[in-house]
């Protein structure tokens, strides 16, 4: 918390008996987080000053769908009934670093913007294996195999895959969409390509709003440029691995 609050990580920390049970799944275990945002701490100080001393929220999407990124997202999830606050477009893009610290040694459940080198920087210790532990790791969607999903079929590929498979369907390639740091050729004017920043963060600021923005043109099939396996891309790749998976 000393390193990291304000700022994308939540962790996931036993609970006390009768404290936080409606935000806890029925769970022992909850999670934290402290949000940077402006707008965010905005409405937590103005929560404390009326005595309530955090919120508790669900994601703003519906069960495996692509996360928002802006307040149109949300609209568009659930409907213009909702009160929305706007604070612009997500800095991040991608949801926070969760590090679970109830079962004796810090566990990297879901990595984010923060990277698995600065957690353990800053505990002083190696991250805990989660398939070496003996207790389950505590229920969190973000954490499934399968998550982050939007309607087209998500493939993660090659550079050298994706131009072939182009090259294959030529003329007649529809209903495909492409994100490549690499550029592509196609023969097809009917293949939505944008490119993949080659910088890490501004990669993770921009997925979830390029994937939606695929499902929105109505193409069924989504391919996307593997990311390099490098520490400042694990976040990106782990989304898109549970997208790909979904």
């Amino acid at each position: 918390m000393q390193a990291f609050w304000p700022g994308p990580l939540t962790l996931i920390v036993t609970r006390q008996p009768g404290v936080g049970a409606a935000a806890a799944g029925g769970q022992d275990t909850i999670g934290l987080r402290c949000p940077s945002h402006p707008v965010a701490q905005a409405l937590l100080e103005a929560c404390a000053e009326q005595g309530v001393p955090g919120l508790a929220g669900p994601s703003a999407n519906r069960f495996g769908r692509v996360s928002p990124t802006t307040a149109q997202h949300v609209f568009d999830e659930f409907g213009d009934e909702l009160l929305v606050i706007d604070g612009g477009a997500c800095a991040v893009g991608i949801e926070s670093t969760i590090v679970d610290c109830s079962r004796g040694a810090p566990v990297l459940l879901r990595p984010g913007l923060i990277t698995r080198a600065q957690i353990e920087a800053a505990c002083g210790e190696k991250l805990a294996d989660r398939e070496v532990l003996e207790t389950p790791d505590p229920r969190a969607s973000g954490t499934l195999e399968a998550h982050y999903a939007p309607d087209a079929k998500v493939r993660l590929m090659d550079a050298k895959a994706i131009q072939t498979g182009l090259d294959v369907l030529g003329a007649n390639a529809a209903h495909i969409a492409v994100w490549s740091r690499t550029v592509m050729r196609s023969r097809s004017q009917r293949v939505l390509q944008r490119r993949m920043p080659d910088d890490a963060a501004a990669s993770a600021q921009q997925l979830f709003a390029v994937l939606r923005a695929f499902d929105a043109e109505g193409v069924k099939l989504i391919w996307v440029e593997t990311p390099p396996d490098t520490p400042e891309w694990e976040g990106v790749r782990d989304r898109l691995q549970r997208a790909a998976a979904a």
